[in-house]
């Protein structure tokens, strides 16, 4: 594909993103860019959601990943399922009642002060990273289908996406995100509806031979019980429970579109509704992802190999659609890439601005115009920060997606430590220990992990999230405080 067609295609892209802000944002109040007046339809916010969790790192790493790792995968998504289930009855319930903007605000009613910042800070790490490696993934890809073309840097790319986030949403923020959000799900499922199709007619198949081809493929296998594995099942399907409700549960991005529905029952219903169809979603690419290796078998394209695995299989997908599927393919393609780039970063900025500026600037009581200065250069900054962590991970290999969820382990561990703790007991901690416990607890994690595997063969996997959050909860029980003697 002509690399200046794939420009007019994202210029129009975005000139669509900027109409639908310019729409929304009339009749903004003050608490738009953070609350959405919270007026929004649950199943715009459903669908819009959908997107935000997939990104650009779902959309390229799962079906590459499938080479590796079969459908392992699926696993992770059945505990994501019953994550979603206590998102929706436990954590909604506890942010509606307390009328949350920040959900860590919850943490100072519970614990104190310093546990409120402790949580937050957290978050705020934790999504920075995330929200760097996925937006980094699909700046790769726009550099690699178009930015190079013209001989344009890598870094000059990260700052134009970065440039053009901001010009839709500084203004009115998640207000904005959850309609652009679902135009950006939109395309993004286009683009696997459409690879699907052009890989099914390509190999002559039917809907039920494609089905039949992928099911019966050596790469489906769903169960892995190796105990010692890091994708056996237990493993998989617990850490996929508890990463569901701390990447999503616990984090002021997904949370905070929630909160933007009128009512506790809508937003209960937007979770539910949205952790089916993204169920079936991350299905599809699975699926998508064994017919992408069909195909390039049945074609003669060479894959890299390196020791008997595939390696930079982010690229398998991409590289099939732009120099293989035609033209539709790879609009349908360049359009979903894109969608995921700013789909996952938008909603990422105005989360981190939320947060550090509820949390750690007590915004609320500033005035009108203070508040406008405080929001802008914290956006600033934190747009900064992600793109100083994509360039330090712009070399990495892997399929990305992994990357996230380990790191994740580590960074949402103790924030979900602190959270079931919460929720589920009446102790009382001593807050000033809280942020010891909470640095050091993922730091023991890594070495326990290091230790297992190089001494029992013992890979902790995604389960490092589970071990996390357990020495955080130990740690915090030992210095609860003791009960006063009436």
């Amino acid at each position: 594909m002509s690399a200046t067609l794939i420009l007019i295609i994202i210029a129009c892209y975005f000139g669509v993103l900027m109409l639908i802000s310019h729409i929304v944002s009339k009749n903004t109040s003050e608490d738009s860019y953070y609350t959405g007046d919270r007026k929004s339809p649950w199943q715009i916010v459903a669908f819009g959601m959908i997107g935000a969790v997939l990104s650009g790192v779902t959309f390229v790493s799962i079906p590459g990943m499938v080479g590796n790792n079969y459908f392992y995968y699926l696993q992770f998504v059945f505990g994501n399922v019953v994550g979603y289930v206590f998102i929706t009855y436990v954590l909604v319930p506890i942010y509606y009642d307390l009328k949350l903007v920040s959900i860590y605000t919850y943490l100072e009613t519970r614990f104190g002060i310093k546990t409120y910042k402790t949580g937050s800070m957290f978050f705020l790490i934790s999504q920075s990273f995330g929200a760097a490696l996925r937006l980094m993934l699909a700046a790769k890809i726009l550099q690699y289908a178009v930015f190079d073309a013209f001989n344009i840097p890598f870094f000059v790319t990260v700052i134009l996406i970065l440039l053009l986030i901001w010009l839709y949403t500084n203004k009115s923020g998640i207000k904005t995100i959850v309609w652009t959000d679902t135009l950006q799900t939109f395309f993004l499922l286009l683009a696997v509806g459409v690879s699907i199709y052009v890989v099914k007619t390509s190999l002559n198949l039917s809907v039920s031979e494609t089905i039949t081809s992928v099911t019966n493929h050596e790469y489906f296998r769903v169960f892995d019980w190796d105990f010692k594995s890091g994708n056996n099942f237990y493993k998989q399907f617990i850490s996929g429970v508890l990463i569901a409700v701390a990447m999503v549960g616990l984090d002021q991005n997904m949370m905070q579109k929630t909160l933007t529905c009128k009512t506790k029952k809508e937003a209960q219903k937007n979770i539910l509704t949205f952790s089916i169809f993204l169920a079936v979603t991350q299905f599809l690419f699975l699926g998508l992802g064994v017919m992408l290796y069909l195909y390039a078998e049945k074609f003669g394209i060479q894959l890299d190999v390196e020791n008997g695995s595939f390696i930079n299989t982010d690229n398998l997908f991409p590289m099939l659609s732009l120099n293989h599927f035609g033209m539709i393919a790879g609009i349908s393609f360049i359009l979903g890439i894109t969608a995921a780039s700013f789909s996952s970063a938008d909603s990422a900025l105005t989360a981190l601005t939320t947060s550090f500026t509820h949390d750690f600037l007590n915004i609320k009581s500033k005035s009108s115009k203070k508040k406008i200065q405080l929001k802008n250069r914290t956006l600033f900054g934190f747009s900064a920060f992600i793109f100083l962590i994509i360039m330090a991970f712009s070399e990495s290999k892997g399929d990305v997606i992994s990357t996230i969820f380990k790191v994740a382990g580590y960074t949402y561990g103790p924030l979900l430590g602190l959270y079931l703790l919460g929720i589920f007991t009446k102790i009382k901690v001593y807050d000033a220990a809280v942020p010891y416990i909470c640095i050091a607890m993922p730091l023991v994690t890594y070495f326990l992990n290091y230790f297992f595997i190089n001494w029992y063969n013992f890979d902790f996997g995604f389960m490092n999230i589970f071990v996390n959050a357990l020495l955080t909860i130990v740690c915090l029980i030992l210095v609860k405080k003791k009960p006063l003697k009436s």
